[in-house]
């Protein structure tokens, strides 16, 4: 089944179009309803949907100071509507719409939080009501107060945590915007060029990426000239990120804590020696 198609510049036309479709009676929506559900029937769901399309158009002209194209937001809204459609039980003994504006306000709010940013803004049921009547509530408080509402008198009136309104109203007054924008209309400078980047540039991190490519094989071929004990010592005492101590060394091969550090001595005398742009032999681990 095809709806119309939503254009923003043609969104009169489409409100024309809709409205051509007649609403339904009670016994009517009720006849074609059991209809779906009972047989499948995709005739009676076209006109279950085509006589609501108009409350669709109603509810996303609420959602309009949000940001997102209004036509998107129809677009959104119809498809909670077919959903709603889809699930509906005649037999409750309520209206379609009252069942189905429900799933279209859950798929247009959605599509405003995900549009937003691209930061998830509202990832629990409590902060997406939190989004969408922080505003409302600080109209409120204001008309009531005359004055600009603080965060504890926001918190209090919609009965959340000071904490989660300052976070919201921190992320509602932050929006995304692309590096590439310019800063102004009259001005062909881009925010990314503003950017500063105190790393290395490409070509000194290659030659460092190679030389520590090169280390790690003249290491590698180091360690092997080791026997065992030269080698473990090595490893958990020079390289380790948490180093043993010499006792602990000792214990390990039943010697002293002398005799580990002399092998310790021995075994960094070869590394240097394998690897002599290492400089200097590296001070000894006393601990």
């Amino acid at each position: 089944m095809e709806l119309p198609v939503v254009v923003t510049t043609t969104l009169d036309l489409y409100t024309a179009e809709i409205n051509r479709f007649p609403l339904l009676s009670p016994e009517e929506e009720f006849e074609l309803a059991v209809r779906l559900k009972k047989y499948n029937d995709m005739e009676a769901a076209e006109k279950l949907i085509v006589s609501n399309l108009k409350f669709v158009v109603k509810i996303a002209y609420e959602y309009r100071n949000y940001g997102p194209r209004l036509a998107d937001m129809i677009q959104e809204g119809n498809i909670g509507l077919m959903h709603a459609v889809k699930k509906f039980d005649p037999h409750k003994g309520y209206r379609l719409i009252s069942y189905a504006v429900w799933w279209i306000r859950a798929y247009i709010q959605n599509y405003i939080i995900k549009s937003w940013s691209l930061v998830k803004i509202g990832t629990t049921q409590a902060q997406r009501k939190l989004f969408f009547k922080l505003s409302q509530a600080k109209k409120d408080l204001e008309t009531i107060s005359r004055k600009n509402p603080e965060f504890a008198e926001i918190a209090e009136f919609l009965g959340v945590k000071e904490g989660e309104v300052e976070e919201m109203e921190l992320r509602l007054t932050n929006r995304d915007f692309s590096l590439d924008a310019y800063i102004s209309e009259n001005d062909d400078t881009s925010h990314i060029n503003y950017l500063t980047y105190e790393g290395d540039n490409q070509e000194t991190m290659l030659i460092k990426k190679e030389e520590t490519a090169l280390v790690k094989r003249d290491i590698a071929g180091a360690l092997s000239k080791l026997n065992d004990r030269e080698n473990y010592i090595i490893q958990n005492r020079v390289m380790a990120d948490n180093p043993l101590t010499l006792q602990e060394i000792g214990d390990h091969y039943n010697i002293t804590r002398e005799r580990a550090r002399q092998i310790e001595k021995q075994a960094l005398k070869k590394l240097q020696k394998a690897i002599p742009y290492l400089g200097k032999e590296p001070d000894l681990l006393e601990i």
